[in-house]
């Protein structure tokens, strides 16, 4: 697909969203720089806050330099802010600093599955340094009488954006986009080390 009929299609996405349309192309068309698109992602969410409906919608873009990262969030009314409004927020990452790329999928009858085959559930966690999580617990000794102090013990992850999608909630064709996008995405990174 040519650079001109992926944005269009892009485009079309966004608006199929039907989450502020305008205002998510804006903020990606800015970030985006006239830099050729190779592929991409929209994903809405919409969740429950207390009686609320919130929603959600992120764009994951990819050039050849870099990987935008697009988020839109609503903010209804409230005593402060007599009107709704909604934040858009880019992110700009240069492929060089994506380190982690991790799929995760969920398939259904998997003694059945074949390459290339339909995943329930894809989980794509993309780290690039900006954010990292730390999680510890005091070290232990195999002696249960032992009441000496070990220090910590711990892992470090590096888990800056996590998109979760399913085909019962999102489409069968949002799950493949996103399995596309992070094969992209990884061979954009693989590429980079060769």
């Amino acid at each position: 697909m040519t650079d001109s009929a992926l944005a269009g299609q892009l485009r079309k996405d966004i608006q199929r969203s039907g989450y502020y349309p305008d205002l998510v192309a804006d903020a990606l068309e800015t970030a985006l720089a006239d830099e050729p698109l190779v592929s991409y992602v929209v994903h809405h969410e919409a969740m429950f806050d207390r009686d609320e409906l919130r929603r959600h919608v992120t764009v994951l873009a990819l050039t050849p330099t870099r990987l935008i990262v697009e988020h839109t969030d609503e903010h209804p009314a409230d005593e402060s802010h007599p009107v709704a409004s909604a934040t858009a927020s880019t992110e700009a990452v240069r492929i060089e600093r994506v380190d982690s790329v991790v799929v995760s999928r969920v398939v259904t009858d998997p003694e059945r599955h074949r390459p290339g085959g339909s995943a329930a559930e894809v989980v794509l966690t993309i780290g690039w340094g900006a954010v990292s999580r730390i999680d510890l617990e005091p070290a232990a000794c195999g002696d249960p009488q032992c009441d000496a102090d070990h220090g910590y013990t711990g892992t470090a992850s590096n888990d800056d954006l996590s998109v979760r999608v399913s085909e019962a909630a999102d489409g069968a064709d949002v799950v493949s986009q996103v399995l596309a996008f992070a094969a992209a995405l990884s061979q954009s990174t693989a590429a980079r080390t060769r």
